[in-house]
């Protein structure tokens, strides 16, 4: 009968073995997983948002360090598979956080816990979407109006009624055209609600159709030129019929030229 293999490393016999060694010695001896003494955070002061490469995402607070701005500093052993990594702040100052975190780890079979520690240095900037908003920039305008011209009802209760039926609307919009809305005005026959994207406020209007079954209006204006080629201004007008359920007392309405909420 020919001898058991054994681990060189342990002695351990009757174990998985790869290149003569367990996973437990393995395990011990690998970096599963490694990170960078210090890593660089760019976000958006107002928003939040992160800067991926060229990009802007994921708004968030811009003073708080989340386990996803710190995965893709993660290096990962081939045979490894990380299950967990939870991080705790240990130390901050006005730019620097010093964060220690524990992987939970699977490897060959094997689960391990790897002891994690990095310093992350915030770096605040203003996101191009932020600029735009603060200079009064846009794009394209949602008016969200009565049922015609004729104002059968008071301003001041036609805008409460068309704020119930936006903040219902926006409840079903997706976070990015929310977050393209930039501010909104109150009109005597209604509000007025800019956009810094108009494919997001094309794409809320659209919305409007098949949750309230209104006919969006779209008309545009021709505001400059850019690289040699017109720029529009798009508008889109959204006309709410009055519904039983109007006359509910009013609940959270919005008034003055205050940014809305999504």
């Amino acid at each position: 009968m020919a001898d058991p293999e054994f681990c060189v490393v342990c002695g351990r016999t009757g174990a998985s073995l790869v290149d003569g060694v367990c996973a437990d010695c393995a395990s011990g001896r690998a970096a599963l997983v490694t990170v960078p003494e210090h890593v660089e955070l760019v976000a958006c002061s107002g928003c939040g948002a992160r800067l991926t490469g060229r990009r802007w995402d994921r708004a968030g607070e811009p003073l708080v360090v989340t386990a996803a701005d710190l995965a893709p500093s993660l290096g990962v052993h081939p045979e490894a598979g990380v299950r967990e990594v939870r991080w705790e702040e240990r130390k901050a100052t006005a730019t620097v956080r010093s964060l220690v975190g524990d992987a939970r780890v699977s490897f060959r079979g094997v689960e391990r816990h790897v002891p994690l520690a990095l310093d992350v240095r915030l770096v605040l900037r203003t996101c191009p979407d932020c600029s735009r908003k603060s200079g009064r920039y846009y794009t394209a305008i949602v008016q969200l109006r009565g049922p015609s011209e004729r104002l059968a009802e008071k301003p001041r209760e036609l805008r409460a009624r068309l704020d119930r039926r936006w903040t219902a609307l926006l409840r079903e919009a997706r976070p990015d055209w929310r977050g393209a809305i930039s501010w909104r005005e109150e009109r005597p026959e209604g509000w007025d609600v800019y956009f810094t994207d108009t494919l997001a406020a094309r794409s809320v209007a659209r919305l409007a159709k098949l949750k309230f079954g209104l006919r969006p209006v779209e008309s545009a204006s021709l505001f400059g030129r850019k690289d040699g080629r017109d720029v529009y201004r798009v508008t889109f007008c959204l006309r709410f019929p009055r519904r039983p359920d109007d006359d509910a007392p009013a609940a959270g309405s919005g008034t003055g030229d205050a940014p809305v909420e999504p």
